[in-house]
């Protein structure tokens, strides 16, 4: 009876330790398996970057009803070059004036977007080395244009327009390759909204010549016709006062 018992306690144990050979080959397998690698980042995408960030609406709005925003992504995933963005704050925009962006047309309104970027990636310790006008996509940075000017005070990074004086709030996203720098006022360009340089002043008008110099400049053949016609005048007079005389004398020898 009890050999039987031992027979039955081998029948229990023997599927048991199968089943943990099981699981530890199992285990060991899934621990041999390499980690699946993560997947590649897409492609920089700048309005979800600031949609992320927060507070930046109506830029964000206005970055695609220009395509700004589709020219940035081109430029940042087709192009080594880099770029830096200065990004207004819904708040910024609300503290412009009554009818500012609703007076500009689309081109305009283009050209505003494109001076908040610059074709190059600037990292905050090298604000203080970069040159002055920053070219930005706008275009001329002459200035009456799009002057752009950066100044550095310790670690406050100070931009101007010559309209708009600012300062860099914070950091919003930065990789190497795309730098996004908050900015509490709109950057607003000299050539949509500063006055207009003044006219060059005219020619000054050519004095009139007196009648001497008048008769001094006059070409050489009038000069001649001005001396035939003085010469005639003079024949006629010499000749009426012969007449007068030659009539004088007959009627005194009557």
């Amino acid at each position: 009876m009890l050999q039987n018992m031992n027979m039955k306690q081998q029948q229990h144990f023997l599927p048991f330790s199968v089943v943990v050979l099981l699981f530890l080959l199992h285990c060991t397998t899934t621990l041999a398996q390499p980690a699946a690698a993560p997947a590649p980042p897409g492609p920089t995408n700048v309005t979800k970057i600031l949609e992320k960030a927060g507070q930046f609406t109506l830029f964000i709005r206005l970055l695609k009803a220009t395509s700004v925003s589709d020219q940035i992504d081109h430029q940042l995933n087709d192009t080594n070059n880099g770029m830096t963005l200065f990004a207004p704050t819904d708040n910024a925009f609300s503290s412009l004036s009554s009818g500012t962006l609703n007076s500009l047309n689309d081109q305009q309104k283009v050209a505003l977007i494109q001076f908040h970027v610059i074709p190059t990636y600037i990292a905050l310790s090298q604000f203080q080395t970069v040159s002055n006008p920053l070219r930005t996509n706008a275009g001329d940075s002459s200035r009456y244009k799009y002057p752009l000017n950066v100044t550095t005070f310790g670690n406050s990074v100070n931009v101007s327009s010559g309209i708009t004086n600012t300062s860099v709030s914070g950091s919003v996203y930065s990789d190497g390759q795309l730098a996004v720098y908050q900015v509490d006022k709109v950057l607003l360009p000299w050539d949509l909204f500063g006055a207009k340089p003044p006219a060059p002043a005219p020619a000054p008008a050519k004095p009139k010549k007196r009648k001497a110099d008048a008769v001094a400049d006059a070409p050489e053949d009038a000069k001649v016709d001005n001396s035939s016609a003085t010469s005639l005048m003079t024949t006629q007079t010499i000749l009426f006062f012969g007449i007068a005389h030659a009539v004088v004398a007959a009627i005194f020898s009557l």
